[in-house]
C-alpha cells in the first residue's frame, strides 16, 4: 500500500475583516466557518434557534461572531471578535473589527497583528468614508496585503459593471495613500457565492474564490529576510541541590520576535553591547540546532554576561537602533486625554521605560486624512507624537519590523494601557 500523500502546511494566517457598518463582515465570517464545516453542532443549533425567534427563514450566520448581548440586540459589531478555524492546509485566526468611528481603537488593536485585511464594500453603496478610513488604518499599521471584497452582489443582480466601477473608485483612492498590494473579489456572503464555493451567479469573474486567496496568502515573517530580535523575558537559574550539573545553568528565556539564529553564531546583548556566541538553544530542556520567529526558546551563551528581563539579544551583524527619543504614530485608547505634563510608561517588547511627551506634531482626521494641529489627544485620536525616554530602547522602524517597531503607553498610577504606537 502506498504511503499517504503529505499535505503541505501553509502555516498560520492572521487576517482582519473590516469595512462600513452593515457591509456584512460578520455574515462573511459566519459563511466561511459554515462552508468549511468548522462550526460545532451545538453552536449551529443555538444560532438556528435565535434566527427562528427573529422570524428569519435562513440561519443568520452573523450571530457566530456577534458575541456580546448588545451586539446581538443592535445587529452591529462593537468589540473585536476573534474566531479560529482551519482547513486541511492552514490554520486561521480571524479578527472581526467594528465599523463605527467611535471604535477606531478596537480596529487598530485588531489590525496590529494581521497579515491580510479583507475590506468589505456593499455593492449598492460603493466606496464610503468608512471604507477609506479602514483602508487608511490597515495601511497605517502596515498590513501587507489588502483584499477588497465587494459583497451583496446578489442585491445588484451580480452586475459586473457595478463591480468594475467600485474597483476603479477604490484604486484611485488607494493611489493617494500609496497602497500597492490590493486585490478585488465580488461575492455574496449571504448566498455563499465566491466565498468557499464559486457558485453559478458570478461566472464572469475568473479569479480565485476568497478561500483560495486566503490559502495562498503569504504568512507572517515569510516574505523577506528579517533581523534576529530576542527580547529577554526571564533568566532561568534552576535551584536543584541534587543535580550539581544545573549549578552553572543560566538560560535566557523569551520569544523570537523575528529572524532566526543557529548555535555557534555571534550575538550582542543590548544595552551593554557585550558580544558572545550561542552555546545552546533549547525548547523544554531539549536542544535544537536553530530558533526561528515566533518560537519560545531558551538561549545559553558561551560567556558569563549580566543579562536581565528587558535586555535584547541580537545578531552582532544586524543590530537595531539604540535611541532615547522616538518619533511615533500613536492611537490614543483611553477616555482620559493625553497630558503633556505627565510621565508615562512605554512598554516596548519586554522593556519598560519612563517617557514624557516631547511634541505633538499633528492629529489625523481619519475621515478626511487631513493633518490638524493639536496640543492634546482624545480617545480614538491618531497623531504624530515624539517621546523623550529615561532609558534607551532598541528599535527598528515599524515598516521593517512590527515587533520591535511597536509599543504601548501605560498609565503609571492605574497600570492601564492608554495608547498604542508605531515607531518611524
Amino acid at each position: 500500500m502506498s504511503a499517504p500523500e503529505k499535505i503541505e502546511d501553509h502555516g498560520l494566517l492572521r487576517f482582519l475583516t473590516c469595512g462600513s457598518v452593515d457591509d456584512g463582515k460578520s455574515t462573511l465570517i459566519g459563511r466561511l466557518l459554515f462552508d468549511t464545516k468548522t462550526i460545532l453542532a451545538d453552536t449551529l443549533s443555538a444560532i438556528e434557534r435565535t434566527s427562528q425567534k427573529r422570524g428569519m427563514e435562513a440561519v443568520d450566520l452573523s450571530l457566530l461572531t456577534d458575541g456580546l448581548q448588545a451586539e446581538r440586540e443592535q445587529g452591529i459589531t462593537i468589540d473585536v471578535a476573534y474566531r479560529y478555524f482551519s482547513t486541511g492546509t492552514r490554520k486561521y485566526i480571524i479578527a472581526d473589527a467594528p465599523g463605527h468611528e467611535q471604535y477606531t481603537r478596537n480596529m487598530v488593536t485588531a489590525a496590529s497583528t494581521a497579515n491580510l485585511a479583507i475590506i468589505l464594500v456593499d455593492a449598492r453603496k460603493g466606496v464610503l468614508t468608512q471604507t477609506r478610513r479602514h483602508s487608511y488604518l490597515a495601511h497605517l499599521v502596515n498590513i501587507p496585503h489588502l483584499l477588497v471584497a465587494v459583497n451583496k452582489m446578489d442585491l445588484v443582480n451580480y452586475d459586473q459593471a457595478v463591480f468594475e466601477k467600485i474597483k476603479a473608485d477604490y484604486l484611485a483612492f488607494a493611489a493617494q495613500l500609496g497602497i500597492e498590494d490590493v486585490r478585488f473579489i465580488p461575492l455574496s456572503a449571504l448566498n455563499g457565492d465566491m466565498v468557499v464555493d464559486r457558485g453559478e451567479a458570478l461566472s464572469w469573474y475568473k479569479g480565485p474564490t476568497l478561500l483560495e486567496i486566503l490559502e495562498a496568502a503569504p504568512g507572517a515573517h515569510s516574505e523577506q529576510a528579517e533581523a534576529f530580535r530576542f527580547p529577554v523575558q526571564f533568566v532561568c537559574r534552576p535551584q536543584d541541590s541534587a543535580n550539581p550539573e544545573l549549578h552553572d545553568y543560566r538560560g535566557f528565556m523569551g520569544r523570537v520576535e523575528s529572524g532566526e539564529l543557529a548555535v555557534g553564531e555571534a550575538v550582542t546583548v543590548l544595552p551593554s553591547g557585550r558580544e558572545t556566541r550561542v552555546k545552546d538553544i533549547q525548547i523544554g530542556g531539549q536542544s535544537i540546532p536553530a530558533a526561528v520567529s515566533e518560537q519560545s526558546v531558551t538561549l545559553l551563551l558561551e560567556d558569563e554576561i549580566d543579562i536581565s528581563r528587558g535586555d535584547m539579544i541580537v545578531r552582532s551583524a544586524a543590530q537595531p537602533q539604540v535611541v532615547k527619543q522616538i518619533d511615533t504614530t500613536v492611537c490614543w485608547l483611553a477616555e482620559t486625554p493625553l497630558d503633556r505634563a505627565r510621565t508615562y510608561l512605554i512598554r516596548h517588547t519586554t522593556r519598560e521605560v519612563k517617557a514624557k511627551v516631547a511634541s505633538i506634531d499633528y492629529r489625523v482626521d481619519v475621515n478626511t486624512l487631513e493633518q490638524q494641529a493639536t496640543d492634546k489627544l482624545q480617545m480614538n485620536d491618531i497623531a504624530r507624537v515624539s517621546f523623550k525616554l529615561a532609558q534607551p530602547l532598541f528599535i527598528d522602524p515599524y515598516s521593517q519590523n512590527r515587533a520591535t517597531g511597536a509599543f504601548i503607553v501605560i498609565d503609571e498610577s492605574t497600570n492601564n494601557t492608554i495608547g498604542a504606537g508605531m515607531i518611524g
